[in-house]
């Protein structure tokens, strides 16, 4: 069946959106991504720090979804097969002057309650607050047991967003959720 590409094509041009991808995630693969949106921003000839938070917001949100994402699957890739492999989905694009990266990859039901806990408390920070926070967090242990790293991907973006990180949550099924996470930045001086 082919599908009709002008459609899709009209409503990427209409939402704005620069990047779309969703399907399976690993290291080599999210690297090439990270490259491609590096030298978008190059060429969008961004002002002020807009680029670099942009690129920083969209490396800690994929890598996000390369290390938590709990739907896997086994991908074959250069000629190995990979077990476990992290699926998600993610957008880039903008309105004006503003950049959106939008998210989308399946947690375990029991993170729900500490992941909204967590962004509804850096949403309450403003940017002063946000900067003491990251400092302390960098000094303290990390408060999530299932974290893979330091703890504090979501203080990095939520210091680099423009406006509060919107998020939401929907039931995928007896184990699963799905957890969608949308940030803004907008370049110094414009809004």
């Amino acid at each position: 069946m082919i599908f009709d590409m002008k459609a899709y094509a009209e409503i990427v041009k209409r939402l704005e959106i620069d990047i779309i991808y969703s399907g399976p995630l690993w290291e080599d693969r999210i690297y090439g991504l990270f490259e491609m949106v590096k030298e978008q921003l190059l060429n969008d000839n961004l002002q002020g720090s807009a680029a670099k938070s942009i690129f920083s917001v969209f490396v800690e949100q994929t890598t996000n979804m390369l290390l938590y994402s709990a739907e896997k699957k086994t991908q074959k890739y250069n000629g190995s097969e990979h077990k476990d492999v992290a699926i998600g989905m993610l957008v880039l694009g903008h309105k004006k002057d503003t950049f959106f990266i939008q998210t989308r990859n399946a947690i375990k039901h029991g993170n729900v309650e500490f992941l909204k806990t967590k962004i509804d408390h850096l949403n309450s920070l403003d940017k002063q607050s946000l900067r003491q926070y990251h400092k302390e967090k960098v000094r303290s242990e990390n408060d999530n047991p299932e974290s893979k790293g330091a703890g504090l991907g979501l203080i990095e973006i939520a210091r680099r967003a423009t406006t509060p990180i919107e998020y939401n949550f929907e039931i995928l099924d007896d184990e699963l959720t799905y957890f969608t996470m949308y940030v803004e930045i907008t370049q110094e001086g414009k809004k």
